[in-house]
């Protein structure tokens, strides 16, 4: 990290670490009892498009769409403002099947990020990307079909090789957690995508100012894209990112092979101007452990590879342009 960004790079790399991992000082228990300061706190939508039905809306026929419109594709956002708040709020925007409770309450019932950042003096954002748990109006159509893939979730995430749990796991084994944690599993209720979605959080920021946005897992690519549209965003916390990497026009690796069931991992091509763009904030990026070193049959260790395996490739890419981008492995930290 660059020096001159020691006031939200060197708090962020150290300090994001510990919170990761949980603090069980009794300090930390004691002030876990006191009760939140909270200045201000709401919702509301944010982004998206409208559509009109052409014809004219007829009081007597007021189900027929004619005449009408319907409002989608835009973010839902909960936030919360602290007494004496921190001058740079912090975004969360979650990963794939997840919706913002990703940042709020853990399985075991232990306070998320949500609280934690709170009790520190920062102000919250948290989104429900478009197409996504509160902010499920689509303006395209798609099916939710009751698919089980829980396990897949579970092995996904790395909690382990279903049913078996990876050794020295930190994600608690009683069941009561694990059903926690397959109920926070949310459909797409359209497809998936990186300039919607990131539209609206852009949108987010030109409303709330300057910040940091802090993504998971799915999110990367489109907190990259919205790093790119909007100069407010004034650094990046990434955990786990591993599509939509994007890199300058001519320079895109090629594609890293895979066990992982998604196939091998491509990277996305956009101009050098806008790549560029990237290199004006600091941007850690965190993965964890159970993620393999070299090429292996396990699927998702080795989907993980080659997610990290990107990330220091596009890492090296922005820090090429003179950018401020580390990537920290956890294990090679001591955690």
């Amino acid at each position: 990290m660059k020096k001159s960004n020691t006031l939200v790079s060197s708090l962020w790399h150290l300090g994001i670490v510990l919170f990761l991992l949980g603090t069980t000082s009794s300090a930390y228990a004691q002030e876990k009892l006191k009760p939140l300061s909270i200045a201000h706190q709401g919702s509301f939508a944010i982004g998206g498009t409208k559509v009109t039905e052409p014809g004219t809306f007829e009081l007597q026929n007021a189900l027929k769409p004619q005449g009408q419109t319907f409002h989608g594709d835009h973010a839902y956002v909960f936030y919360q403002i602290p007494v004496n708040a921190h001058k740079y709020p912090l975004v969360f925007l979650h990963g794939a099947a997840q919706s913002k409770k990703t940042w709020e309450t853990t399985p075991d019932g232990r306070e998320g990020f949500q609280n934690i950042f709170l009790r520190r003096g920062f102000s919250i954002y948290l989104l429900d990307q478009p197409r996504r748990g509160e902010a499920g109006k689509s303006t395209v159509a798609a099916s939710v079909t009751p698919t089980p893939d829980e396990q897949f979730w579970f092995t996904q995430f790395r909690i382990g090789n279903y049913p078996d749990y990876f050794p020295g796991v930190q994600f608690p084994k009683d069941s009561a957690s694990l059903e926690q944690f397959f109920r926070q599993m949310t459909p797409n209720t359209g497809s998936f995508d990186g300039e919607v979605i990131s539209d609206a959080v852009s949108r987010l920021f030109t409303k709330v100012g300057d910040g940091i946005l802090v993504t998971h897992s799915q999110g990367g690519g489109p907190g990259w894209l919205t790093a790119i549209k909007n100069n407010k965003v004034k650094a990046i916390v990434a955990y786990e990112p591993y599509s939509g990497f994007v890199f300058p026009t001519g320079e895109l690796p090629a594609p890293i092979k895979s066990a992982g069931l998604f196939g091998d991992l491509k990277g996305v091509e956009i101009p050098l101007a806008d790549f560029k763009k990237l290199t004006r904030m600091p941007i850690v990026l965190y993965y964890g452990d159970n993620i393999a070193k070299e090429p292996t049959a396990v699927w998702n260790k080795d989907h993980w590879r080659g997610g990290l395996e990107m990330a220091r490739i596009w890492a090296a890419t922005v820090n090429k342009y003179v950018g401020d981008s580390t990537v920290v492995l956890l294990p090679e930290v001591g955690i």
